[in-house]
Order: C-alpha cells, then structure tokens, then sequence
C-alpha cells in the first residue's frame, strides 16, 4: 500500500516550510542545481537526510533564480552552520552543451525538461553569490562539479587550463567524491567545536577545524602553508599554463593518489595560495552504505512539482542501485574519479527493502528498469587479498589484462537476481546499467567462478533483458581502445556469439546495443572507416553514438588537451576541429544514403578507396 506523505516528510524549500517544523532557523541551508527529488539517486537528497540523521535541521533551495533580486538566496535566512552547494548530478556545462558546444533543448534534471533554469558553472555563481550576501557563513561545495574541479583542470568549453573551482568560487571548503563520510566527520569536529546548539559557525572559525579531515580540499595562503615531508606538490597552476606537459603529468598524479587505499595529501599553488586536497577516505562498509540507502526517503519530487515531468525522475523512479565503484578505469569516464574503483556493495537486505518500497509506488506496474551500478554486473567485487590492494595504484583491476587478484565470481549478484525476482509483486526486473562483458569472458583458476559467469550471461539474457542489451566496445580498433582502456574489440565479437546462440535457443528475438565514441584520443579518421566496415560486417546500423566530449578530470581529456598521454608523455592526436570531428563521426552513419556521397569523398582523401568496396559494394557515387 502506498504510503501517505505530508509535506514535512520532504526537506523544507520555503519559509513556510521551515516554520510548520517549528524551527526558527535551519543549521544548514543546500543549494541545488537540480530540481528536488528525495530519491537515493540525487546527491542533494542523500546529503540532505545525512545531515538530518546526524541531528541537523537541513532545508534546501533547488534551482535558485539568480538572475532577479536574489529572493531564492535571501529567503531562509542564515544558516546556523553554512551553506552547501551542488551544481547537481552532472556537471552543468555537460548538462548543458554537445559535444559540438551547442545548447542542448532539455535539461533532465528540471521539471518538463527546461533548458534554462540553471547558470553556467553553478558551483561558482551560487557560491559567489552567498558570499556577497553572506560573507561570513562558510560555503561547503560538493557535488561531481566540484569533485572533478578540486584542481587546475582543463575545461572544454572556455578552452583553457581553469584554476581549482575553490579559488573561483571563494568557498571555504570543498568535499570531493562520495560525500557522506566527510560531511559527517564535518558535522563531528563542529560539535566539538560549538557545543552550544545555539551558537553560529563563521568562516574563520571553519577554518581551524578542517586540516585533517579526510576527503575535503581547501584553500591557505602561500606565505603561511607549511608541506609536510610526504606531501605530493603538484606543479603548480600558473607553471601548467606555461606546459601542457606539466598539466598532463599533473593528473597521473591526481589519477593515483584518488585509486590509492594509502594516498598522499596533494597540494598545487595557484596565485598566492595553496590548494590542499586530503587523502580520500578507505571505501565505505557495507554498513555506511546501507544507512545512506536506508534514510526515509519519500522516493519522490517535492510536491511543489506537482504535475510537472522531470525526465531524470522518469529514467530511475523503478531503479534500485546496488553498489558504488567502477574499477573499469575507462580512459574517458568520470565514475572512479567520482566514486572510486573499490566497489561498495550494498547488502541483501538493504536491497531488498528498496525493492519492496518500488513495489508499493501507486504507478509501478511489476517492472524494475534497472538493478545495476556504475557497471552493472561488479556487485561484491574485489581483491581477494586486500593487502595487495592496499600497496597498488593501478587505476584499472581489469586493464591491459584482469588482475589474478580480482575476485569475479558472479553468484553473489545471481543471489540478489533470483531475491529480487521472488519480491511479491515483481513480475522482471531489467538490467539497464552498462554490462562489461569482459568479466563473463574472463577464465578464472577456479572452474566454479567460471561457470557462474556463464550461468550468469544465459540468466542475464534470457531473463533480465528489455528487448535490447546495452554494452560498451566503444571501438573497433584495439589501438584505439588501448589509449580507451578497453578490452580487444575480439571479447565483443566472441560476446556477440553467446548473445546470438543463446537468443537462438530460447527462441527471443532481441537486440544487443553497441556503443561508440568517435574523435577519442588516439582515433583517427581511418580508425572510423574501419570501425564502419566491421559494424556493417556484424550487420548493425549503429544508434547509440557519440562524438568524445572532453570532461574535467579524465586520462582521455588531459590527453586530448596536451596533446601527450599523462603516463608516457607520449604525443596522442586527438581530432579538434569541427572538421575532423564531423568527417569521423559521418562513418558511424554510413548506411543513410545522404552520407554516401560524403563518406566516399572522404575515404579517397584518405587514401582508402578500398573501403568504398566493402561498405558500398564498388558503388562509388
């Protein structure tokens, strides 16, 4: 039965709704980017009823107006402790521009999909704004702008080496990753700190408190910073601007220290100050996870949203997530520099109580659009001796090769499978999250992981699939996926084999769906013709593409920006003009007819009239 909710089951958004809890001022006050939608799966929900659990009287602003008079920034007052800043789910100028650089129609994370209600870069101008009118609250940033802007970056859409999002935005303290844990070893020294319930926290005060709490950044003038003998001392700022080397090597670095159980402090000097980024906390129990997971979440919109659409809300209202982590490292993805490579699983139970939550919503017609993760099927994953885990550094467990450490074994995700399946009132659940067929290839030493990674491929197949599965070879050319950090495009091929045999056998007829990147480091216009005539060979019209977009704090970006890989120095091309990004991206299309004429002109520039005979057949016009 659905519960009935009243509207203080949601975080407070107005005045009034702080005044029907019966407090007279928040201790903490969130900004958003995003609209608020009290799920699991939005970060400023998650820090938001952390933050309650942890005693606070928390509200929040979602997508301020910060074009008018300010009202939104105004209207809750002061906040007893600080204010907390999130741009939001994705970073705000991905949310908001292709990879070409134009404005994209929709913003999934607003109601009916409004393009236009979040700035550019709202880390910066909501933070900026609250010192203005606030000088004095501590500003905490967080979210995964801010976590991937901790240090000089290099931002795509302004085309230049951009300073730490700290230095810009001139908040007082900045918590990178999976934000729990830091916020509430935050909320700890600040009760030590101000006892009185009553009393307010200034900045300067927040700034005697910080040094060692793990997983934050923050700022300290040059004159006065001391560096500790194990200290990582980045080059700094303005010597990355003078060497695109210097830059690219910098983020090996960074890249490092964040996949290390045992990491450096990391500091880098940016104009007269330093910016100092503590080693991140060990990864979470299974414990800490479940409580995060568990808080009392009305898995719903603010009611203020009534009756308007919010895309992102649509996509995962019948998702349940079951762990954090991707040790995938893929040379272009955000997640571990995020969340982390160790995976943080979630336990059965945990699981299954937000299952049967998603059961109960009033809508839900029996069908689960998604158990998974960052990669779907990494569940309970890990080294077997954590030992060995502890001294490496390697950013990826399963590239070039799988790690002999790594445990794959399948069955604990099968357990959760067959659980989830037996909920009253779940007729399937789908698998939406990404799968890494490499792990089901994978021949491990012990015969019973190997063949629960072949019951799991026929259980996920036959079971688990919404007429068409989605993985991710990204490429053809295994030159290409080396600079990607992918497996050999032959796993996809063999992978394509069992899919193919097993749908024969149980008489289904669906798809696999293929992703690729074109313009990635590494991947030049002949790379894209041959990725064209393989596609065809293996009879798919492809759909799910895309041209690489640049991303702060990625192997792929720092490359394509310096121009050299940041762990050889090595020179990489990268397409850059509109030119070369289109002429590779056509071939990805090479079966409309309007691209024929297009694609054909540009293989005999090339040189590679040999092409034209495998795509088109001799047809040259």
């Amino acid at each position: 039965m659905m519960k009935e909710y009243r509207l203080t089951d949601w975080l407070p958004t107005t005045k009034k709704e702080v005044e029907l809890r019966g407090w007279d001022e928040p201790d903490v006050i969130l900004f958003s980017g995003d609209t608020y939608v009290d799920h699991p799966s939005f970060g400023a929900a998650v820090i938001g009823r952390i933050l309650e659990a942890e005693g606070l009287r928390v509200a929040i602003v979602p997508q301020p107006n910060w074009r008018d008079d300010l009202r939104d920034f105004k209207k809750l007052g002061r906040p007893r402790l600080f204010f907390g800043i999130s741009a939001g789910c994705m970073d705000s100028m991905v949310n908001k521009y292709t990879a070409n650089k134009r404005l994209r129609s929709e913003d999934a994370y607003t109601p009916d999909g409004r393009p236009d209600m979040r700035p550019e870069y709202p880390t910066i101008v909501y933070s900026q704004i609250l010192k203005r009118l606030f000088p004095d609250v501590p500003v905490v940033l967080g979210g995964i702008e801010a976590s991937l802007r901790r240090l000089s970056h290099y931002d795509y859409w302004q085309d230049k080496v951009q300073k730490s999002v700290l230095y810009d935005s001139g908040a007082d303290l900045l918590i990178y990753g999976m934000g729990e844990q830091p916020v509430g070893t935050l909320v700890q020294k600040i009760r030590q700190a101000l006892p009185d319930e009553h009393a307010l926290l200034t900045s300067q005060a927040l700034q005697s408190l910080i040094d060692d709490i793990p997983q934050i950044a923050y700022l300290r003038k040059t004159a006065e910073w001391t560096s500790a003998p194990n200290d990582l001392r980045l080059a700094s700022h303005e010597e990355c601007l003078a060497d695109k080397k210097k830059e690219a090597a910098n983020f090996r670095h960074i890249e490092e220290e964040s996949n290390k159980y045992a990491a450096a402090r990391i500091t880098q000097e940016v104009g007269d100050k330093v910016v100092v980024v503590n080693p991140p906390i060990p990864p979470q129990s299974e414990a800490e996870l479940d409580h995060s997971f568990d808080l009392p979440y009305t898995r719903l919109p603010h009611p203020k949203y009534k009756g308007k659409r919010i895309p992102s809300y649509d996509m995962i209202k019948f998702s349940v997530n079951i762990h954090r982590g991707c040790f995938g490292g893929c040379a272009f993805c955000t997640i571990s520099a995020h969340q982390g490579k160790f995976i943080v699983s979630r336990s059965k139970a945990s699981i299954l109580r937000e299952v049967k939550e998603v059961a109960a919503l009033p809508d839900f017609k029996g069908y689960l659009s998604d158990l998974g993760g960052p990669s779907a099927n990494m569940y309970k994953m890990g080294g077997r001796d954590t030992d060995l885990c502890h001294r490496c550094k390697r950013p990826s467990c399963i590239h070039p090769k799988v790690c002999p450490n790594l445990n794959t074994d399948h069955r604990p995700l099968l357990d959760i499978y067959h659980a989830v399946d037996a909920v009253p009132g779940i007729k399937k659940s789908f698998i939406g999250s990404g799968v890494r067929y490499d792990l089901l290839l994978h021949r491990s030493q012990d015969p019973a992981v190997n063949h629960a990674a072949e019951e799991y491929t026929r259980e996920l197949i036959v079971n688990h699939v919404s007429g068409r599965l989605k993985v991710a070879p990204e490429h053809t050319s295994d030159r290409v996926l080396a600079v990607m950090r992918k497996p050999p495009f032959s796993q996809f091929e063999t992978f394509k084999k069992i899919f193919d045999r097993i749908n024969q056998e149980e008489n289904l007829r669906q798809q696999l769906i293929p992703y690729f990147i074109s313009s990635h480091p590494g991947c030049r216009e002949e790379d894209m013709a041959e990725l064209a005539v393989i596609t065809k060979r293996l009879n798919f019209h492809l759909e799910q593409v895309q041209d690489f977009t640049p991303t702060p704090m990625t192997v792929a970006t720092e490359a394509w920006y310096s121009g050299v890989h940041p762990y050889t120095l090595e020179p990489v091309f990268s397409a850059k003009s509109q030119r070369e990004k289109l002429a590779q991206r056509q071939f990805f299309f090479w079966y409309k007819p309007e691209e024929r004429k297009h694609i054909v002109s540009e293989l005999r520039r090339i040189g590679r009239m040999d092409l034209v005979d495998k795509l088109y057949g001799g047809k040259r016009t």
